[in-house]
């Protein structure tokens, strides 16, 4: 009978860099960063498994048997498996290293040919090579902040009793009334068919759905069927806007976080907006410290100082008509100019809160005629119960409302911005069966991720950014 020898589990460089575990044997695996050989019969490997931004040394000595036929010709990126024991290390800036047994060659990597190279590379030509840029320390310290961020806000929700509902991406409704969605669809586009001939009029009853659909550009109405019947539930999840737009701000496909509370208004709402964006920064600063160092040393010199005040401030809070008084009396040039029923700009929004209040400013009661259909209507039926979260340096980070739970008066606003109520009949009869007051708000997770590390680019905090003219990997 053949006995199967159980592999050794493997421990990670962060597990490695730990003096805790110093005399263990260990397991390692990982691409190596560099080598250097010695007159005196050994290398210096440093090993990075993505585990953590900083490598972990290992001593090869020639003694291996295969020191002179492999472990020479690793170069930058080759991939290995290193058994041996962690020792206290002798040399300054690291307090273990691991002396090799055993060195395994997974695949080398040629240096003539290979990428990434001990030298400074630009974020455009990363962007070129996303298959290779996570093994770099900074797209390997925006991952693993982007994955403390999505941890931490599922235990956000999750400690506090909400549901995540999976809400579909294929939709045959527009969120937002702004058209600027892609359209799903199997008809033969060069032979499409037309409604009684009408080379204008598509006949969609032969698409695949029997109707036009496109990818969401938001979870929230189909998140409100749920939070009418469970209470309070979020979704989280990928979201898409066909706008033309090149900037270092928008993507075509980018990822959103949409809680929705019953029986909430909007103070409530904004009341959980706040403890969320506190919850995150502060998860970020205790579970990522290397990382936020990284970033703080490399990126922007201010990112952490940036967050520990915002999660030791109380957020200020004004109406919109009292920001816009604010801006068109403080003395301030500004590019695009305030009035009252302008949409406000990022440069308003940053001189709020970094200017006036110096902390975050949440901005509430917006004019009707800017604000989406779905928002609750205020008694002066001029201004709308919606609020955004404004913070230092980028300006809106989160918007959200109190959802309009009359039925008449959505059936009013819509008509006003132009939609159909047909088209909504199944969002309109959760106002004619049970209706409850409730709100809810929007968090980009790409711009979160964006403002915590401070990426001036936001194609730089998605693993595979979807832009205009770049749909590669």
């Amino acid at each position: 009978m053949v006995m199967k020898t159980m592999q050794m589990e493997r421990t990670t460089v962060a597990q490695a860099l730990e003096p805790a575990n110093i005399g263990k044997k260990v397991r390692i695996c990982g691409w190596v960063r560099t080598r250097r050989d010695s007159k005196a019969g050994f290398s210096f490997l440093e090993l990075n498994d993505g585990s953590t931004i900083k490598n972990v040394q290992v001593l090869a000595e020639n003694k291996l048997p295969n020191y002179d036929s492999e472990v020479l010709k690793l170069g930058i990126g080759s991939s290995v498996e290193v058994i041996g024991n962690i020792v206290e290390s002798p040399a300054k800036g690291q307090a273990t290293e691991v002396k090799s047994e055993s060195l395994k060659v997974f695949g080398y990597a040629d240096p003539a040919t290979y990428p990434l190279q001990k030298k400074g590379t630009s974020m455009e030509f990363l962007r070129t090579i996303a298959h290779l840029r996570p093994r770099t320390n900074t797209f390997g310290a925006v991952a693993r902040v982007r994955n403390e961020i999505c941890r931490s806000i599922h235990n956000f929700f999750q400690s506090r009793g909400y549901i995540y509902v999976h809400t579909p991406i294929i939709t045959a409704s527009d969120c937002e009334g702004a058209g600027q969605m892609f359209r799903v669809t199997t008809l033969d586009l060069n032979n499409i068919p037309y409604q009684n001939g009408d080379s204008k009029a598509i006949d969609f009853e032969q698409d695949f759905f029997g109707k036009p659909t496109n990818l969401t550009v938001s979870g929230q109405l189909e998140a409100e069927i749920y939070a009418l019947a469970l209470s309070n539930v979020y979704t989280f999840g990928p979201t898409f806007r066909a706008e033309n737009s090149n900037t270092s701000r928008h993507l075509a496909e980018f990822w959103m976080v949409e809680p929705e509370i019953a029986f909430c208004d909007l103070e409530g709402d904004m009341g959980v907006a706040e403890q969320f964006l506190k919850t995150i920064f502060n998860d970020v600063l205790t579970n990522c410290p290397t990382d936020m160092e990284f970033f703080n040393e490399r990126i922007d010199n201010t990112v952490i100082e940036t967050l520990k005040s915002i999660v030791n401030s109380d957020f200020a809070r004004i109406t919109y008509t009292e920001a816009v008084e604010i801006l068109k009396s403080c003395g301030e040039t500004f590019e695009f100019p305030v009035s009252w029923g302008c949409d406000l700009q990022s440069e308003h929004e940053r001189y709020l809160t970094e200017k006036k209040f110096k902390k975050p400013v949440i901005v509430t009661d917006y004019p009707a005629g800017i604000k989406a259909f779905y928002m609750k209507l205020s008694d002066d039926e001029t201004t709308v119960r919606a609020m955004d979260v404004l913070v230092p340096k980028v300006g809106e980070i989160i918007g959200g409302s109190q959802r309009e739970d009359r039925l008449e008066v959505l059936e009013k606003r819509m008509i006003a911005q132009g939609l159909n109520p047909e088209e909504y009949w199944w969002y309109l009869d959760l106002r004619r069966f049970g209706s409850v007051p409730h709100a809810g708000f929007g968090l980009g997770l790409e711009r979160t991720v964006q403002f915590v590390t401070g990426m001036t680019n936001i194609r730089d905090v998605i693993p595979f950014p979807r832009a205009p003219k770049t749909a590669d990997f």
